[in-house]
This record gives C-alpha cells, sequence and structure tokens, in this order.
C-alpha cells in the first residue's frame, strides 16, 4: 500500500482560495464601469460589495455546503453540530429560484441569508481548527497526482478568467496572448452587440473552475468521515466536479471557439438547474463519478 501523504488542511485552503477571488471580485467591479463587466449596475466601492455578496451565495454557498458535512463529522459537540444544519439551511437558500440571476447580479436582501450560511460555516470551522478537530487528511502519492494533475488542467484553462477577475486581457503577454483570445472585440452569435471575447470580471468558467478544485481538495477528507458521511460528500463532490467541469467547457467553446468563428455550435447551458437533457445526463454523469469514487475507495480498503 502507498503511503499515505499530508498537506496542510484542506478545508482552510478552500476558504483562502474562495476569499482571495472574491477579494478581486470587490476590487474589480469597484473600479471598473458597468459597462466593461457583465449583468451588473452601479459605480464605486458599493457596486464591488454588491458583485462580492452575490459570489458568497455563488459559487461559495454551494463549496459552504460540502464544508458543513465534514464539520458535521468532525465537531464532537452536539451545540456546534446544530449551527452547522443552521449553516447548511441558510446555504441552501442560495437553491431558490431568483436568489441568484445570471441577468441581474447585483445584490439583493435575500442573498444576506445563504451569506450569513457561508458565514456561519467559516466561523465554525474556525471552531474546528481551534478544537484540532480538522487535522490534515491523509491520502495516497497517487491519488494526490491524480488531483495535483486535475488542478493544473482546469488552472490553466482558466488563464483568461483569472486576469478578467483582476480586470485586464491576455492581449500582449508572450505565448498566452497568442493562445487565448480575450480582448479581440466579437459578435457571438446570438448576440446584437460587439463586446471583447472575454469580458471582464467573474465569469461562469472560473467559478465552475472553484468547485472542481473545492471538490478535489475535499475528496481527501472522505477517508476519515462514516459511511453514510462518506456517501453523502461523495455524491455532492461528484455533482461539484462534473456541474464545474460543464460550466468550464461551456464557457472555453464559446469565448475560444466560437467567438472565433469555427462554429455556432454552443455546449448546452447547464448554469442554472432546469428538467432538461442535458441537466439529465449531467446528473447521470456525476452518479456514474460517485460509483466510480466509491469501487476505488472499497478496493483501496480491502487492498489494505
Amino acid at each position: 500500500m502507498t503511503a499515505p501523504r499530508r498537506l496542510p488542511n484542506e478545508l482552510v485552503f478552500v476558504w483562502l482560495l474562495f476569499g482571495v477571488v472574491d477579494l478581486a471580485i470587490l476590487v474589480t467591479y469597484a473600479r471598473l464601469r458597468p459597462e466593461d463587466l457583465y449583468h451588473v449596475s452601479g459605480t464605486g466601492f458599493t457596486a464591488g460589495l454588491s458583485r462580492a455578496l452575490v459570489y458568497v451565495n455563488f459559487p461559495i454557498g454551494i463549496a459552504a455546503l460540502a464544508a458543513t458535512i465534514v464539520l458535521f463529522e468532525r465537531l464532537p459537540n452536539r451545540q456546534l453540530r446544530a449551527l452547522v444544519v443552521v449553516a447548511a439551511a441558510l446555504c441552501a437558500v442560495v437553491f431558490w429560484p431568483g436568489v441568484v440571476d445570471q441577468m441581474n447580479l447585483d445584490a439583493k436582501w435575500v442573498n444576506a441569508l445563504p451569506a450569513a450560511g457561508v458565514a456561519l460555516t467559516g466561523l465554525l470551522t474556525v471552531a474546528a481548527v481551534r478544537r484540532h478537530a480538522l487535522p490534515p487528511f491523509a491520502s495516497s502519492a497517487e491519488d494526490d497526482r491524480v488531483r495535483l494533475v486535475g488542478a493544473v488542467g482546469v488552472l490553466l484553462l482558466a488563464l483568461p478568467w483569472i486576469t478578467a477577475e483582476l480586470g485586464f486581457y491576455l492581449d500582449g503577454v508572450p505565448v498566452l496572448g497568442r493562445i487565448f483570445l480575450t480582448g479581440a472585440i466579437r459578435l457571438a452569435p446570438g448576440q446584437t452587440e460587439l463586446e471583447a471575447a472575454v469580458h471582464h470580471g467573474d465569469h461562469h468558467g472560473l467559478q465552475g473552475t472553484m468547485l472542481v478544485l473545492t471538490a478535489l481538495l475535499l475528496s481527501r477528507a472522505l477517508d476519515g468521515l462514516r459511511a453514510r458521511a462518506q456517501t453523502l460528500l461523495r455524491a455532492l463532490l461528484a455533482l461539484m466536479t462534473v456541474y464545474g467541469l460543464w460550466n468550464v467547457a461551456n464557457d472555453e467553446w464559446l469565448e475560444q471557439v466560437v467567438k472565433r468563428g469555427w462554429t455556432n455550435w454552443r455546449v448546452p447551458d447547464v448554469l442554472r438547474p432546469t428538467a432538461s437533457v442535458q441537466w439529465a445526463i449531467l446528473l447521470v454523469l456525476a452518479a456514474a463519478l460517485a460509483v466510480v469514487l466509491e469501487r476505488r475507495a472499497r478496493t483501496r480498503s480491502l487492498s489494505a
């Protein structure tokens, strides 16, 4: 059996990643005009704070839901576990139709509810760390290599969105400026106005990237949970992975293939859950991934 490797606490690292991105959103949306961004209004610090709050709802609220499963298992105190349940319920408000509307990304009062759930989950993470309930999780070197390859892959695809989050284009950057279409003005099929191939600000492709990174990190926590919690977390992480990768593919294909004029066909949109063929396929793929992960875990356990 491969000797386990130990890394810094994964859950804390997830919070740090999202914190950096949300800070970038606040700054970028505060300093740029709404015309340069996507479906927002207002200017200055208030506009930045508004968009940052919506980002706390989605995708951070989804990642926080996965975190609550780990926290519920790791926190021994009943009162703290009750707070975990409350946090999960508040985060789940993000699934209610209209709470996050991609056609209007200005903050609404209802966005305070999922944000409160995320904040409570963050505080409970601090409590878990202080009680030493979140030691570094163990994982085989082989599994970590797979995670690393996956993380590097999605981050490479996300380079145009990372710079867009900071309010810049890749135009003029050696090599990357030739590979990626970013600041060039294009008219996408179905649109009536010319715009940059990759608009400034947040992209659902980067949101998908963050969900995939979260799933890769928190998958290291599976072996430390009881069977029922393992099944629940594995299913959620599988769904996050497939959903995240699909959104990466959708955004990347539109901006780097369709906007170059190579084809008019688009990767189907799955950003919002709907009763559709693409969502049926997504759920089947997520279920298949969860089964594969469970069988792999059983095989590894038997080998041990």
